[in-house]
């Protein structure tokens, strides 16, 4: 959580947990942009040509995903896609040490001023994003904000201890938000409202929604894609103004941001729409410049199919079929 006597450019987060990966990673996060791009492209070269870092899972999903495109353009942006994806880790470290005007400089945000808008009306805000540009940057959008707004970004923990606890720094970093983990996010959204706290907490929803946690099937990306609902519910419940949060990269080392209203009356409309108009923008911006996706994830493993024989909804609950054990 931020501290408003806080000087810029500190860390907000107290050191806690494994320490080698902190460590190691501040000092690589001192590096000028240039040899941090030259750590990057021999970093591409090793886990694409040599690695072979999950190459297959990669293709697999730009073919299905792009029936229309060629073995020649596939390629193409499966090359620029482990560049950006090296890019994407050694950007996400900078944010140990960036100072302030170089973040300004190479982040920009359009339309902060819709958010604040929403906050002098009294209504807190929902962002909406996916694996796509470089979304640690989206944790930095409190720099346009005034310092009394609570930004942040809801996570889920990661498996690696260490790296859990280098990504919860890089998003505690002054000019970033808070993170929080999805269990803990309602909770904290009802304390903030009590207290009359304006906030805006940024929702990553395109992950891979465990079986139990299957609410409902879209078209996306040309897949018949499970997706999570559990945000849109939170959203409702807190009455958010819904924003999709899209990125683009002009170019690299740069990013720029615009919040896409998708509603400010998220109980006017019918159920799973906020999650359906999320998909379908997200949709739109990947299929303008598909590289800087995360398609290294094999995001389409569960299938409807499957879903149908091994499980029902039972009371709005999935469970698995009585003849099989999920």
């Amino acid at each position: 959580m931020k501290d408003n006597n806080q000087k810029k450019g500190e860390s907000n987060y107290t050191p806690v947990g494994p320490e080698w990966a902190y460590h190691l990673f501040y000092v690589v996060s001192l590096l000028p942009f240039r040899l941090l791009y030259f750590l990057s492209d021999v970093l591409a070269f090793l886990i694409y040509h040599i690695v072979r870092y999950r190459r297959k899972v990669v293709r697999s999903n730009l073919t299905t995903s792009f029936p229309e495109k060629d073995k020649k353009e596939i390629k193409s942006i499966e090359k620029r896609f482990y560049r950006w994806l090296c890019d994407y880790f050694v950007e996400a470290i900078k944010l140990l040490t960036i100072n302030e005007d170089e973040l300004n400089r190479r982040f920009t945000i359009t339309n902060s001023n819709e958010i604040e808008d929403c906050f002098e009306h009294g209504q807190n805000v929902a962002a909406i994003l996916g694996h796509y540009c470089n979304w640690e940057w989206l944790s930095c959008v409190g720099k346009d904000l005034p310092a009394n707004r609570k930004v942040g970004l809801v996570y889920h923990p990661l498996r690696s201890d260490a790296f859990d606890e280098l990504f919860k720094r890089i998003r505690s970093h002054e000019a970033n938000g808070e993170p929080v983990k999805k269990k803990d996010i309602l909770r904290l959204l009802i304390t903030y409202k009590q207290n009359g706290i304006m906030n805006i907490f940024g929702y990553i929803s395109d992950q891979v929604p465990q079986w139990r946690n299957i609410h409902l099937w879209l078209p996306f990306l040309n897949h018949d894609t499970p997706v999570f609902t559990g945000g849109e519910k939170i959203m409702r419940k807190m009455n958010n103004a819904v924003y999709y949060a899209e990125l683009t990269r002009p170019r690299r080392g740069y990013y720029s941001l615009t919040y896409r209203l998708i509603t400010k009356d998220p109980k006017s409309l019918p159920e799973f729409e906020i999650t359906r108009r999320f998909f379908k923008m997200l949709e739109e911006t990947i299929r303008r410049e598909p590289a800087y996706y995360l398609w290294t994830h094999n995001r389409w493993k569960r299938t409807h199919e499957e879903f149908n024989r091994r499980f029902e909804i039972v009371n709005e609950k999935v469970v698995p079929k009585k003849e099989e054990d999920e």
